[in-house]
């Protein structure tokens, strides 16, 4: 009987150790972690681009941004790349300068590891 209680002790061990191991890579998501503009900041003039920074490695192939601007209008942007340097970096170039109000910014992403993360953040132009 104890050596039947010493393998599973063992074997219960391993396994909660295994567990522990790969939970992070299991719930691993790509979770926005900081942009420019900032979230609810007023800036005093359009920015040229917006820069979303995540806290793993994305896919622009399979990411996007939505700017909508006042009165619900969209506005346009380029095609979204990874940052050269950044493989967390999203930056998504403005078709044309912001006029003054708020805007909203609805982004989607795929991470390296394939799951998908949505979210959106406001931010307005003086």
């Amino acid at each position: 009987m104890a050596l039947f209680t010493a393998r599973f002790c063992r074997a219960l061990a391993l396994a909660l150790v295994a567990a522990v191991m790969t939970t992070p890579a299991v719930w691993a998501h790509a979770h926005l972690k900081a942009q420019q503009p900032a979230a609810n900041a007023t800036v005093d003039a359009s920015p040229e681009a917006l820069t979303l920074t995540f806290s793993e490695g994305i896919e622009p192939a399979f990411s996007g941004v939505t700017l909508t601007g006042p009165n619900g209008k969209k506005m346009a942007t380029g095609a979204v790349k990874r940052a050269p340097n950044d493989d967390k970096q999203l930056v998504a170039p403005l078709a044309a300068p912001l006029a003054s109000g708020e805007y909203q910014v609805q982004w989607h992403v795929v991470s390296v590891d394939g799951h998908k993360t949505k979210g959106s953040y406001r931010f307005s132009v003086k």
